[in-house]
């Protein structure tokens, strides 16, 4: 109910004479509907306006329901005009509504869209009684809560005279008008002017007002604007950092104190403060406080005061000699989750001073690895973080967390939900990893196998820290093993693929790593990493030198199709077992494995060469003794006989019976669908056996090995390797030398493009390198094996200059030679120039 009691003019005597007859006489009413009264507001009367108004105003104080009742009977629109009203009642009267009705949302909205914010804050204005500054100001700090309110307050200018009521005596105003400022700050723009009408004096004189509400709202005032390096130097200058520290002090300002805090902490990443502060004694009393204090909150944010300040490298130094330190292990301690993650944050902050870092090693460690199994998601990946960055390039940290058994809940962690703690933990690992007397412990925890799911993560930065603890930990062998049959190689290949640079360089590191197991770079090359990191190297934005040496490493695990691509072996390629030369492929290209191409049929491509000395079934080495019982694979007859003529004087038995050796070359030749692979499809595949090589293995074993001399070695093998394969040659005769049909009989004989290097009697550049470079690696003769153009191959060898043995001194670096296999077996051509040297032997 609402009454209007409006009485115009005063009650007449008797004895008065009436009033004029054009004078309407006084009229009392009494109103029970606020629409009556509304109406009311259109009124000319001053002293109506007056009193409806205040009708009004004691019927929006009732609650929110009657501010939305006068929403609706439009009282708004003829109250916003009667702000600039000329009566000072009436201009008094509607201000103390708005003040009132502004916190209603819509009458908020519809205020916006009259443009009365001029009208409000000119009730500002120093003439103005106390009375309309309390309600103007309380209007616009129900506006500010608005960012278009805001904008508007701003444009109008409302800043310069908030700031100057906050000094007025009647703490109404002081409040409205600092929680106006307070609203307004939380855009920079606000700031910036801020600072210009030098606000924080009276914001800080506000810190001693007996009214709790005010000093808060100055508080938190102030913990918006010192994020501002101009703010901080101000507050300093007028000794706004006393006042801090003295709240903090007062037991019975409690309740400040968690805001205190967030000030201080402000003010603590300007180094000059900080400095002041710890030369006043109230860095003591800041660490002491929060160590002693029982409320959480206030804990929480003294470490996180800590942690901003901390991100400075001479606050670190500060910090580390008043022992900060001390304090965040007793924080860590808490029973407060808030508590425990900001104290962990800290001492991940101050992990970037030495000192720190040492005494977190005895004092702290153990406390984060407890904290690593709290059932709270954001405890676990603050504590992770904390010990990711304790471990980083600090081997003692990394021994005390796997002594502590912090493993075993990093494992669990990897499995957590939160993508951050994942990333902490994977560090961690990779830190422990780094130390080899750590790294055989993590395989016994099964970390190869927990890193799976990592490595399908989604998030860039686990992708990255997985690859990177792959890296760490295979470099056992038996981690590798675990890798590769948990399926975590499949995972690490895609990585490869990443767009990201940092997650593409360490899944390259970890491919690298890797690739040290042959078992393991074979999978490696099936799941296609050697063909992604061949595209990723062809890009001058995507390859990294990890990529490139992975690629490398790969090809040196798989020489057969390093040969191909590159036409060179170095001399510590070492050619095994199963070596084929397949013959030059462009990049991209696949390289068919040994098995499909021997079960393929001969054709007129070139043919393929094989080295393998080892036999299917495990029999001891030949000797010459007993060569005639070895298996052949589809010798012809010609490589037969011309390998008893060059050692009939060892043979001892079946030799000279050429019947017998007929016989015998034929049940070789009928071996070969067996060896090829045909039958049975159940039975294990093996490379055919080549014993002619075998023979030679054994012969240079026994003959040029005990060599000391290792240019004469060279000069030996290489006149050996020569008469096995049709002896010296001349250039002159090079075209009448039938090499070609020599191959295409053995092909055709073995029912196969792939022709063992032991068969061939008849070879030129091509099959003589490589026959040599099997033969010379077999008896720990470093060369090389080149690749050049038209079936062009050749050996290099580094061998010292003979003159300058003995001298004292460095000696200068070993000399380049070419080794002749063809027209002067066994000379060595130096290399001075490359392309004429080459020119010369080819």
């Amino acid at each position: 109910m609402m009454y209007g009691n409006l009485v115009m003019g005063k009650k007449v005597k008797k004895e008065a004479e009436p009033p004029p007859k054009d004078v309407f006489d006084p009229l009392t009413i009494e109103s029970k509907k606020a629409a009556t009264v509304v109406l009311m507001l259109n009124s000319p009367e001053e002293e109506i306006l007056a009193k409806a108004c205040e009708a009004i105003y004691r019927f929006a104080l009732k609650g929110e329901e009657n501010k939305a009742t006068l929403l609706e009977l439009g009282a708004v629109e003829p109250l916003t005009k009667l702000l600039t009203h000329e009566d000072k009642i009436v201009r008094r009267n509607a201000t103390m509504i708005f003040g009132i009705l502004a916190s209603n949302n819509d009458v908020k909205k519809l205020l916006r869209e009259l443009d009365v914010m001029n009208s409000v804050i000119a009730q500002l204005a120093p003439e103005e009684e106390v009375v309309i500054h309390e309600f103007a100001s309380l209007c616009l700090a129900n506006m500010s809560a608005e960012y278009t309110s805001k904008v508007q307050i701003l444009e109008h200018g409302g800043l310069e005279p908030l700031v100057r009521l906050l000094a007025s005596p009647d703490p109404d105003v002081k409040k409205n008008s600092v929680e106006c400022i307070y609203n307004l700050t939380q855009d920079f723009q606000c700031r910036a002017a801020l600072q210009e009408l030098n606000a924080i004096p009276p914001i800080l004189d506000l810190l001693k007002s007996e009214y709790p509400v005010i000093q808060l709202l100055a508080l938190k005032t102030l913990g918006i604007i010192t994020n501002d390096k101009e703010a901080r130097t101000t507050l300093r200058d007028n000794q706004g950092v006393d006042h801090l520290i003295k709240i903090l002090e007062t037991k019975e300002l409690n309740d400040l104190h968690i805001e205190a805090l967030s000030v201080i902490a402000n003010c603590l990443e300007d180094m000059d403060t900080l400095v002041l502060i710890q030369q006043t004694g109230g860095l003591k009393k800041l660490l002491s406080f929060a160590e002693n204090s029982t409320i959480p909150d206030i804990q929480k944010n003294a470490a996180k005061a800590i942690t901003k300040a901390a991100y400075d490298p001479e606050n670190r130094k500060l910090f580390h000699e008043q022992g900060v330190e001390k304090c965040l292990v007793a924080l860590l301690g808490s029973e407060n989750d808030g508590t425990k993650i900001a104290a962990s944050q800290a001492i991940s902050a101050m992990c970037e001073n030495t000192g720190s870092k040492e005494f977190f090693n005895n004092q702290g460690i153990p406390q984060l690895i407890l904290l690593l199994k709290s059932d709270s998601e954001e405890v676990r990946e603050a504590t992770s973080l904390a010990l990711a960055n304790l471990t980083t390039c600090h081997p003692a940290n990394a021994k005390a967390v796997a002594e502590a058994d912090g493993v075993d809940p990093l494992v669990s962690i990897l499995s957590s939900r939160r993508d951050g703690a994942v990333a902490n933990a994977a560090t961690v690992l990779a830190n422990v990893a780094m130390q080899e007397p750590l790294r055989a412990g993590l395989q016994s925890h099964g970390v190869p196998s927990a890193l799976l799911g990592p490595l399908r993560s989604a998030n860039t930065v686990v992708q990255s820290k997985a690859a990177l603890t792959v890296a760490a930990t295979a470099c056992d062998v038996e981690a590798r093993t675990e890798l590769r049959n948990s399926g975590g190689l499949e995972p690490l290949v895609e990585l490869l693929h990443s767009k990201h640079d940092e997650v593409r360089r360490h899944a390259s590191w970890a491919v690298m790593v890797c690739a040290n197991d042959e078992l393991t770079a074979v999978e490696l090359c099936k799941l296609g990493a050697l063909d992604i990191l061949e595209e990723v190297n062809l890009s001058v934005s995507r390859k990294n030198k990890f990529s490139e040496a992975a690629y490398n490493k790969l090809l040196n695990n798989n020489l057969s199709l390093k040969y191909s691509l590159t036409g060179y072996l170095s001399s510590s390629n070492i050619i095994s077992d199963g070596f084929y030369d397949y013959g030059r492929i462009n990049p991209g290209t696949k390289l068919l494995p040994l098995k499909d191409l021997c079960l393929q049929e001969p054709s007129d491509q070139r043919a393929v060469l094989l080295v393998n000395s080892k036999s299917s079934d495990v029999s001891p080495p030949p000797s010459m003794e007993d060569k005639s019982s070895d298996v052949g694979y589809g010798r012809s007859i010609s490589s037969s006989s011309s390998f008893r003529r060059a050692s009939k004087e060892k043979t001892k038995k079946g030799r000279g019976k050429k019947e017998e050796e007929k016989v015998k070359e034929e049940e070789e030749v009928s071996t070969l669908p067996k060896l090829m692979g045909e039958g049975s499809p159940e039975k294990e595949w093996y490379p055919p056996f080549d014993p002619d090589f075998r023979v030679y293995v054994y012969e240079v074993t026994k003959s040029i090995f005990p060599i000391t001399n290792i240019k004469e070695q060279i000069e030996v093998l290489a006149r050996y390797v020569a008469e096995k394969m049709g002896g010296k040659m001349s250039k002159e005769k090079l075209h009448n030398f039938s090499w070609e049909l020599h191959i295409s009989e053995l092909k055709f004989q073995l029912k196969s493009n792939v022709v063992p290097i032991g068969q061939i009697k008849k070879g030129i550049f091509y099959h003589r390198a490589l026959l040599f470079k099997a033969l010379a690696d077999k008896i720990g003769i470093g060369c090389s094996l080149v690749r050049g153009e038209y079936g062009r191959a050749w050996n290099e060898v580094q061998l010292m200059n003979e003159s300058r043995k003995g001298l004292i001194g460095a000696l200068p670096p070993p000399e380049v030679y070419i080794v002749d296999l063809m027209f002067h077996p066994g000379g060595l051509m130096k290399l001075r120039s490359r392309e004429a040297d080459l020119y010369r032997y080819l």
